[in-house]
């Protein structure tokens, strides 16, 4: 019998000192997606129904970010911005990708504005999907994700919080998604990255606003109207900051929407990076 492979171990590449896990599909211009902060998320969790519609027309890259998934985990590490930013520009320096688009979710769209502030000629496009990235209060949503506490039923308090469709959240889920975040590794790191009190990681996380009024890149903004995680608020100032800017509102939608509207979000995403 051969063993069944795991969809959410990609390829190995060594960026930035970090044997990272990373998925590279399709052929064309680069698009890098940055998957978000949930307990036990991997890239390909986030990006499952995202990277093959992307990669009919282009080339697409997910990593696991240092500290999640499949990545390489070092427990002397210290996790903050320069940490990830550094990782994502020693990705592309590995992969030898001058300039790309960027695809970010929640966590990822605040590491994606990072890039853009940092290294803004690394960066063609941004998309950026219930980003965080500017101030704002903590909801509870938020501290409940980065506060779980590994169980079945913390996962599935998890996930509700995280779709506005629950008939999707089957209890079979919540037990993977769970398994996911006790893997040997994972709790320890997560713990580590967020602990309370946590508003001082919002604030972390965030960019000057002068920064993000001084982004030149097309920007496409997503959000989700029920998100409970990150509030349509900061969808609505980074509209307002950054001049390049669009904003499409799902109805209907919480803080998933590359799940709960795949087809629509692929679509939107794909004509927003046509040149």
């Amino acid at each position: 019998m051969t063993q069944q492979h795991d969809p959410e171990i990609g390829l190995r590449i060594r960026a930035a000192g970090l044997d990272t896990n990373y998925h590279d599909v399709g052929v064309g211009e680069p698009v890098l997606l940055i998957h978000g902060s949930g307990p036990g998320v991997t890239a390909w969790a986030n990006w499952r129904l995202t990277m093959p519609a992307l990669a009919r027309t282009r080339r697409v890259i997910a990593p696991d970010m240092a500290g999640f998934g499949y990545t390489e985990r070092r427990a002397d590490t210290h996790y903050d911005m320069d940490l990830w930013v550094n990782h994502l520009v020693g990705l592309l320096d590995a992969l030898d990708i001058e300039r790309t688009d960027l695809v970010g979710n929640s966590f990822g769209g605040a590491l994606a504005l990072a890039m853009a502030v940092r290294h803004p000629q690394r960066v063609r496009k941004l998309v950026l999907m219930g980003a965080a990235g500017v101030r704002f209060d903590l909801t509870s949503g938020l501290d409940a994700v980065w506060g779980y506490e590994p169980t079945v039923a913390n996962m599935q308090s998890i996930m509700n919080v995280f779709a506005f469709d629950r008939s999707r959240l089957t209890p079979e889920l919540a037990e993977s998604r769970y398994r996911a975040s006790i893997r040997p590794g994972y709790q320890e790191s997560f713990s580590a990255m967020f602990p309370a009190p946590r508003q001082r990681w919002v604030d972390a996380l965030a960019c000057h606003e002068h920064e993000l009024g001084d982004i030149r890149q097309s920007t496409l903004i997503v959000h989700g109207r029920d998100d409970q995680v990150i509030p349509l608020a900061n969808s609505l100032r980074l509209l307002e900051l950054i001049g390049p800017s669009q904003l499409h509102v799902f109805g209907q939608c919480g803080h998933w929407t590359q799940i709960e509207h795949a087809d629509a979000f692929n679509q939107l995403v794909d004509n927003f990076l046509v040149d």
